[in-house]
């Protein structure tokens, strides 16, 4: 590579190790469990003020029942069409668990909730973005696009129609989720529905005349099996009963259950097909004298993998051979992330471009430390260099 900013943004990121590490630390320290609002809006606060502190023009998307966004732009009046940078700063993890896990470092490897998922990306693209400032890149706009609820799927925001739109006219998105340790890159990703499956049936006692209740228990176990045999896996249409609730103690019948159902689908189409087939499955009744309610919180488009994808991960491969590091894998996942608004937007996406870990969502969770400096590092060039993939 010869692109004369090169050696100055890697320079300032080499400068700039500490601080990285420091505020990467901050924001693992920083509770931002996605349903609690007051404490991933903090997070949103802080995330804004490092954006502002680079010389972007910031913006908090304010939302009343979930955590707030961030959306910023550097350099908005520059000749190119922009890059976007997309992440979120939520976590899965409640209120105290920074408290019993806080940030460390052990062995090369950094611990603590969200630490890979996805504050170690967040922090890496904002201090990406500061070495390329500092370096004196004029070229084209970045924007930034960052969520405080990607983990609940938008359920209680419009996010997923600001990803879209904020999206519209850039050149190319990276987002800076989970990284993989084998190195792989994400060009496709499977979609997402989130549904609720409510049975009432009722109550009665066990032992004195059961055969006068109506065990919602029972109807939803028959349900449970039909729901798991509309699975295809030739097609990567899958569904999942994960979660179940139901009755209040063992000598009634019970009255009410419910099941939580994870869906994944290929294609946006296959979206409208799971909901038909789950209707169809709560339309039917086994123990009579129940009912059943369907409900739909929330859902994410797929990440459809598209020749744009594909030939912006050939340039991003390309980059890391140039900068002597081992060439990324492409990789089709099946967790949905908000790269399928950004690919919904016409803009071609890579996925997966964060710090590297393992165990995302569980008291295992970690990442690599030198990852964040590698892939920040790569990031840069990937921005200083996208004239390539333009042209």
């Amino acid at each position: 590579m010869n692109y004369p900013l090169e050696n100055p943004a890697f320079g300032c990121l080499e400068r700039e190790r500490d601080s990285l590490l420091g505020f990467w630390e901050e924001l693992v320290n920083m509770e931002s469990g996605s349903r609690d609002k007051e404490n991933v809006d903090r997070v949103a606060e802080r995330v804004e003020k490092e954006l502002r502190n680079i010389g972007a023009e910031t913006e908090v998307l304010r939302f009343e029942k979930a955590g707030n966004s961030v959306a910023a732009v550097l350099g908005h009046d520059r000749p190119g069409a922009p890059v976007a940078l997309i992440g979120h700063y939520d976590t899965v993890f409640p209120a105290g668990t920074v408290e019993k896990r806080p940030f460390r470092i052990e062995d090369g490897k950094a611990f603590g909730p969200g630490v890979l998922d996805m504050k170690g990306g967040v922090a890496l693209l904002i201090f990406a973005a500061k070495a390329l400032e500092e370096a004196g890149y004029r070229e084209r706009p970045i924007r930034f696009i960052l969520a405080g609820d990607e983990e609940t799927a938008h359920c209680n925001s419009n996010m997923a129609k600001e990803f879209e739109e904020r999206s519209k006219g850039c050149i190319a998105a990276f987002n800076c989720e989970t990284g993989d340790p084998s190195n792989k890159i994400v060009v496709g990703r499977k979609g997402v529905v989130q549904c609720e499956m409510t049975v009432k049936g009722l109550a009665v006692h066990a032992g004195r005349e059961p055969q006068k209740g109506r065990s919602a228990i029972l109807e939803l176990s028959h349900k449970i099996v039909d729901i798991h045999r509309l699975t295809d896996y030739s097609r990567g249409l899958t569904f999942n009963v994960g979660t179940v609730k139901g009755g209040v103690v063992p000598n009634a019948v019970p009255d009410f259950a419910w099941a939580g159902i994870d869906v994944r689908c290929m294609t946006t189409d296959q979206i409208a097909e799971a909901k038909e087939k789950l209707l169809a499955v709560a339309g039917t009744t086994y123990v009579e004298g129940t009912s059943t309610e369907l409900s739909f919180p929330a859902s994410f488009f797929p990440m459809e993998q598209t020749p744009g994808n594909e030939r912006l991960f050939e340039y991003v491969a390309g980059i890391y051979r140039e900068l002597g590091l081992p060439a990324p894998s492409m990789e089709f996942s099946g967790g949905g992330s908000d790269s399928a608004f950004s690919v919904c937007a016409g803009v071609p996406t890579v996925d997966q471009m964060g710090v590297k870990g393992e165990w995302n969502h569980s008291d295992r969770e970690y990442a690599f430390v030198d990852s964040i400096f590698e892939r920040a590092r790569v990031l840069a060039a990937c921005i200083l260099n996208i004239w390539r993939f333009e042209r």
